[in-house]
């Protein structure tokens, strides 16, 4: 009886692990929340069966991010494949916002044994027929979690970008790459050796649909075919996936007549801009697509986290065109799978938040970003006269910069994090306190809301005369001593030149910003610690708050601002603290500390 029994129960657990294994899955979008626009993502049977994804990071640094998931639902930072000044020194000279590195594609060679990652170094600022516009590299490494095993940029030429390497069943390598499309729209195709950067001659293998901008080619062999996918229509509303196959690499290649493949344009959807996308296959030999995606609704005012990394899962049908589910908050997938965190690499995983005290020993972590390379020796952590802080030395810039687009050799002292979820709590302390004399005017060092030079939101501690001030701070009075009172400051002529500390609000963007706020610190708080803090208070508005540190009774709310002037563009918003001279002279640092992130809140509808 025991045996009947236990037979049938060994065919019952086999029967039902058979049913639970063709159960979908329900996940959530986006995979990679905040700035991951542009993603490539593939599967490495060879790297325990590992998924890794790329995405762009235009003026950014470290570039070019790179996480890693075992199970598609847990992704983990590894680290970045642009990570050293020295692989692409003139990442430092990009002019515009809109530059830098545009559309990675990641690959693996299983007989090399070897990533490859190709992509494109854009100065946006040149002409459209500028050769000198495209700049395209490749990297490869022969181990993905050692950011130092990526190679310097190889060069090759192409007037264009997003390229795309691809192997033949020949054993012959291809680049596919967008021309640029405001001088000749189209997809061109050169065969090409990865290790040296040498091509053959550039062909054009299709137009694309007729759609504005075809761009972000890939190409598949599936079946006996060819499958080209595509970007169309620009990155806004307009943006869709289109496909096109032949049974010859060199085409002539046939639209699908289902195209656009993907698209939320002209729908009320809350994810929006869907397009760029790149395809793979899980170890179930199930299919999924990747794409770029804004949370905005058709309304598009509200995303400050720009174009993030979505998933779908795409049913492929021996001998047809793959059919991809639309993009949505909440998805139902193929069976994923079995949860697996078990991934090296010195990231955080995508959902977590910060809790970071610059201890002595430490560096900063792996996700904390800079525009453009960072001058070393003005970031140090724990330094010995301030342990357990971050030490900023300002820069004669400030986040603005030359013109709002251009930095120059000089830099920024600015270091960020991505925001990565749509309701949250960033803060910081920080200590920082020049004299009152002239030598002060102006040294400033606080947080910000950075999207790009042209488009941020700060709230700094700054010198400034005591007679410029715009108002008194929430729940305090007019600090008369400034006015009537010279003796406290025997180093000081006239009350009117004295430098006092202020907060001051200031903002720009391309659309309409508060006006300038600028209000004294109350005269206790002086000299010491102060708090900062960014809170996104709904899907639209940041309230910026301060305080004495350690003291969060008496935190203040200076104003509340909307994020619309920071939804814009190709990037997404960095959270993070700045210290600059605003061009004058003083060298005070600013020493950061209990540096906050918390997560609080995702909209997906």
């Amino acid at each position: 009886m025991h045996t009947v029994t236990y037979r049938w129960a060994w065919l019952f657990a086999a029967l039902l692990h058979t049913a639970v294994a063709k159960l979908n899955s329900t996940y959530t979008n986006p995979i990679l929340p905040g700035f991951h626009p542009d993603p490539s993502c593939i599967f490495v049977p060879d790297w325990d069966e590992t998924f890794f994804c790329a995405s762009s990071s235009f003026n950014a640094f470290p570039g070019i991010p790179l996480h890693a998931s075992k199970d598609l639902q847990n992704w983990k930072l590894i680290g970045h494949v642009l990570n050293r000044r020295e692989q692409l020194p003139r990442l430092a000279e990009t002019n515009r916002s809109t530059s830098g590195i545009w559309a990675p594609t990641i690959r693996y060679n299983e007989e090399k044994k070897t990533f490859w990652l190709v992509t494109t170094l854009v100065d946006d600022e040149r002409p459209d027929n500028d050769a000198s516009r495209w700049d395209n590299v490749i990297f490869e490494s022969k181990n993905p979690f050692n950011p130092r095993s990526w190679s310097k940029a190889l060069h090759f030429d192409f007037e264009g970008y997003d390229t795309s390497p691809f192997w033949d069943v020949d054993g012959k390598t291809y680049i596919v790459g967008a021309h640029a499309w405001r001088v000749s729209p189209g997809i061109m195709l050169a065969e090409a050796d990865l290790e040296t950067g040498e091509l053959g001659e550039w062909k054009t293998i299709w137009e694309g649909t007729g759609g504005s901008a075809p761009e972000g080619p890939h190409i598949y062999r599936k079946d006996g075919w060819y499958y080209l996918l595509v970007a169309e229509g620009g990155t806004g509303l307009n943006h869709m996936v289109t496909m096109a196959r032949s049974k010859s690499l060199h085409g002539p290649y046939e639209a699908n007549p289902a195209n656009p493949v993907l698209t939320n344009a002209n729908t009320t959807e809350y994810f929006q801009t869907v397009g760029h996308a790149d395809l793979f296959q899980d170890p179930s030999e199930n299919w999924w697509g990747v794409a770029l995606s804004t949370r905005a609704g058709p309304e598009y005012l509200n995303f400050p986290m720009v174009r993030e990394t979505v998933m779908v899962p795409v049913t492929w049908k021996e001998g047809d065109f793959p059919v991809w589910s639309p993009v949505r908050g909440v998805m139902s997938g193929w069976a994923m799978p079995r949860a697996n965190k078990e991934i090296p690499g010195a990231g955080p995983f995508i959902t977590e938040g910060d809790a970071v005290d610059f201890e002595p020993g430490t560096t900063l972590p792996a996700h904390f970003t800079h525009w453009r390379y960072p001058i070393p020796e003005s970031y140090v952590v724990s330094p010995p006269e301030k342990s357990n802080t971050l030490r900023l030395n300002p820069s004669r810039l400030n986040l603005t910069a030359l013109n709002g687009n251009y930095a120059g050799p000089e830099g920024q002292t600015f270091v960020g994090r991505r925001q990565q979820d749509t309701l949250f709590t960033f803060s910081v302390d920080v200590d920082f306190s020049p004299g009152p004399d002239s030598d002060s005017l102006e040294a400033e060092a606080g947080v910000s809301v950075f999207l790009t030079q042209n488009h941020h939101l700060d709230l700094g501690i700054v010198m400034l005369p005591a007679t410029s001030s715009t108002g008194v701070f929430p729940g305090t009075e007019a600090d008369t001593d400034v006015n009537n009172d010279n003796t406290k400051y025997p180093n000081v002529g006239n009350a009117s030149d004295l430098l006092i500390p202020h907060f001051r609000f200031r903002a720009i963007s391309y659309v309409p910003v508060p006006r300038d706020v600028a209000v004294p610190l109350p005269p206790a708080w002086r000299g010491g610690p102060l708090h900062l803090e960014i809170r996104a208070s709904n899907v639209s508005h940041y309230v910026f708050s301060a305080g004495p540190a350690g003291a969060m009774s008496r935190m203040k709310t200076l104003l509340e601002v909307s994020n619309e002037p920071v939804s814009w563009g190709f990037t997404g918003v960095l959270l993070g603290v700045y210290c600059t001279n605003n061009g004058r002279n003083t060298t005070t640092p600013a020493y950061f500390s209990h540096w906050r992130y918390t997560p609080q809140g995702q909209f997906r509808d």
